[in-house]
């Protein structure tokens, strides 16, 4: 055996030779031959220049692997029957009638007008770095979330027993029934409190339709008589302090003056209803509609938890500076 250049040669003996022209020699002869190949393996394994291009390959198939180029599309597009209902019933059902031949085959041509542009966009990457799309598809995201988190139909006796634990969250709130007598700073400037005032010495133990109470006060531009109202909502058409003052009143008499953001106010408590948490079957149908939205809210918080785990989040050093106290270090 001797080495030509980088090729190991092999020349049998003369003893050996004697055996070639035989089946037997065959074999033996191809034997030495692949163990003359494995040396040769072995020794470019040992070379420095194969381990550099090994690393290169593999380094490049890794680096593919996570930098894909632009999604490579076939020039074949192909409407299904599907996409051909949905054309129409789109058309049917913003313009109320099927669409004529010439208006389908323009939905047609627009359908493919829109499938080509977006092909050439995608070859040429302008999906890339785009906020819009990357809006669009975090969105479609969010819709495959809620549709992963479709749950089954609960037993009442489940939602029974999760409304027990939170039915502080159904509780009504306290509501009161009053009617007003408005005193306008507009029309009597400073003097508007003293009217009310004077108009409470008036009224004082008379009803609460007292033939003499309409003459007393000016105009309001919204009605007299407010029934049944939650306290936000005479905040919202009176202000809160309003709101505030009305709930601390008992029922049965002329009171004030109330100040609102309109003037000022002498007021008569129909009634007050207490605040109270309802009972389950008042409720039922909201407590379900509370439990299936607690559990979907659940299961895509745990969702995306998961898809974050697999990924580093690398913030700089200035985030600290809009952190709001006592937030977490930004992960390096």
């Amino acid at each position: 055996m001797e080495r030509i250049g980088d090729v190991i040669s092999y020349e049998p003996a003369p003893d050996e030779a004697q055996l070639l022209p035989g089946k037997g020699s065959r074999k033996v002869w191809t034997r030495l031959s692949l163990l003359a190949r494995l040396k040769t393996l072995k020794k470019w394994m040992r070379e420095p220049l194969t381990h550099f291009l090994l690393i290169g390959l593999l380094l490049f198939v890794v680096y593919g692997a996570l930098n894909p180029g632009p999604v490579q599309r076939g020039t074949r597009i192909e409407l299904t029957a599907d996409d051909i209902r949905q054309l129409e019933i789109s058309f049917v059902s913003k313009w109320g009638r099927p669409p004529a031949p010439q208006e389908f085959a323009g939905l047609v041509d627009s359908r493919v007008r829109e499938e080509i542009l977006y092909r050439e966009a995608l070859a040429l990457g302008l999906d890339n770095e785009d906020t819009i799309v990357k809006r669009r598809l975090a969105q479609k995201m969010e819709f495959l979330a809620e549709d992963l988190s479709d749950l089954r139909e609960p037993a009442t006796e489940e939602y029974r027993a999760w409304f027990a634990k939170n039915s502080q969250r159904f509780a009504l709130p306290p509501r009161v029934t009053f009617r007003h007598l408005y005193f306008s700073p507009d029309k009597r400037g400073q003097r508007a409190r003293e009217a009310a005032e004077h108009a409470l010495t008036t009224l004082a133990g008379k009803p609460s339709d007292a033939m003499e109470a309409a003459g007393l006060a000016d105009p309001f531009m919204f009605q007299n008589y407010f029934g049944d109202r939650s306290k936000e909502q005479v905040a919202k058409d009176f202000g809160p302090n309003f709101a505030q003052s009305l709930f601390r009143m008992s029922p049965g008499s002329w009171q004030g003056p109330v100040e609102s953001g309109y003037g000022w106010h002498l007021v008569w408590i129909d009634s007050i209803t207490p605040g109270r948490v309802p009972q389950f079957e008042e409720v039922e149908p909201d407590v379900k509609s509370e439990w299936v939205a607690e559990r979907r809210a659940e299961f895509k918080r745990k969702a995306y938890e998961a898809m974050k785990a697999r990924y580093e989040i690398v913030l700089p050093d200035t985030f600290a500076k809009y952190a709001p106290p006592g937030a977490a270090p930004a992960p390096k």
